[in-house]
């Protein structure tokens, strides 16, 4: 077998496993998609479409921490920069010449030049991207051109993350401060956003939008990107003396990624009816982290998994344990850590095959040494060492 045969055969293997791949991708969008807003209630829909934005920043996370081991504890800011953009310009569907109820009750009668831009639905839409990528890149930028890295790096995005909710928090006269901004009773395209013709079409978008976001993940760490990501991952040093430069590929990663954070905050204010400051509160963007340790660290399906079960995990537990469902959560996270330290999917790959034969009562399949002897490339290579 020569090598351009054993170059096809891979291709073709890859071919086929991105098409089973996409199979189950567009299988399990037409059951959300179709099969749920017919059976589940109106308010069910609704936080299975919350859930969903939710796991769009889990994606961005995995992306950063699973591939690239960016353990970013500040993606608050990103995520709340998002709902912010879009949230200021629903706030702005109004008679021309009218602003925002809110200003009037600081004593501002003038829109602010702040606001100004975000009349134009285009502007909005690019800042919900643009925003947050750019405060990513700059602040990505700033620490990783010094070579801060680790729990360096985290604390140092924790301490952003609380720089900006306290600025955000004492802007009252702009963005209303701890108030936030109210979305649910306002009208895009002349359709009332919190009702339930246009939660639905939210909804649909939303999982448009994740499976966009999941493929564009899965582009990027399946080629050459991904693998100095996950070489930047196991060995920067290395990476660095093999003549790459990690800074840029990080900074690069981490602008990616907050971009990804803010779509997800638009997609759930408009999804949760306001957006406040505290979206960019600690124990939220900690709570980002666990979403992805859950479902399992680089699988990108797994951020995905991570955040239903937690979230759906969450909702069942406040409502039949009201009193001590934190207790629950807290066990469930402990669990996780000391038992299943790979997720939910990590586990699964490492031992779902092992347990399916045991079911079958069959043994795994063991590559011995005459199978080896046996392989086309190491007699390809025995010739070529006795010639």
């Amino acid at each position: 077998m020569n090598d351009a045969t054993s170059y096809r055969k891979r291709r073709s293997s890859q071919r086929k496993r991105l098409l089973i791949e996409g199979i189950v991708i567009v299988a399990i969008a037409v059951i959300f998609a179709l099969l749920f807003p017919a059976i589940l209630p109106e308010f069910r829909l609704k936080l299975l479409g919350r859930f969903l934005a939710l796991s769009i920043v889990a994606l961005g996370i995995d992306l950063i921490w699973g591939y690239t081991g960016l353990l970013s504890l500040g993606h608050g800011i990103f995520f709340a920069l998002g709902g912010h953009a879009l949230a200021m310009y629903l706030k702005l569907q109004l008679p021309v010449g009218e602003i925002p109820e809110f200003f009037t009750l600081y004593g501002v009668d003038q829109l602010p030049a702040l606001w100004q831009p975000f009349y134009s639905l285009p502007f909005t839409l690019a800042a919900i991207i643009l925003i947050p990528s750019i405060v990513a890149g700059i602040l990505g930028y700033l620490v990783f051109r010094n070579r801060i890295k680790g729990v360096y790096f985290s604390i140092l995005t924790q301490a952003a993350l609380i720089v900006f909710f306290n600025f955000f928090n004492g802007q009252q006269r702009l963005i209303n401060g701890t108030n936030g901004l109210k979305t649910d009773t306002e009208k895009i395209f002349g359709i009332l956003v919190g009702s339930a013709p246009a939660q639905l079409v939210f909804y649909e978008i939303t999982i448009i939008v994740l499976i966009l976001i999941y493929v564009l993940c899965r582009w990027l760490t399946s080629g050459r990107f991904g693998r100095i990501l996950i070489a930047i991952r196991d060995d920067e040093t290395r990476v660095r003396f093999s003549g790459y430069d990690p800074t840029g590929f990080k900074v690069l990663v981490f602008a990616i990624s907050g971009a990804i954070a803010g779509i997800s905050g638009a997609l759930y204010t408009v999804q949760t009816g306001i957006i406040t400051p505290s979206t960019m509160a600690v124990a939220f963007s900690i709570e980002m982290v666990i979403w992805v340790a859950v479902g399992g660290r680089a699988t990108l399906v797994g951020a995905i998994i991570g955040t239903l079960l937690v979230k759906f995990g969450q909702t069942l537990f406040s409502e039949q344990f009201p009193e001590v469902w934190l207790f629950f959560q807290g066990a469930l996270f402990l669990l996780f850590v000391t038992v299943i330290p790979d997720g939910i999917v990590g586990w699964l790959n490492k031992y779902s095959l092992k347990l399916l034969l045991a079911l079958l009562g069959r043994r795994e399949q063991v590559i011995t040494y005459p199978s080896i002897e046996l392989d086309p490339e190491i007699q390809k290579e025995k010739e070529e060492i006795g010639s």
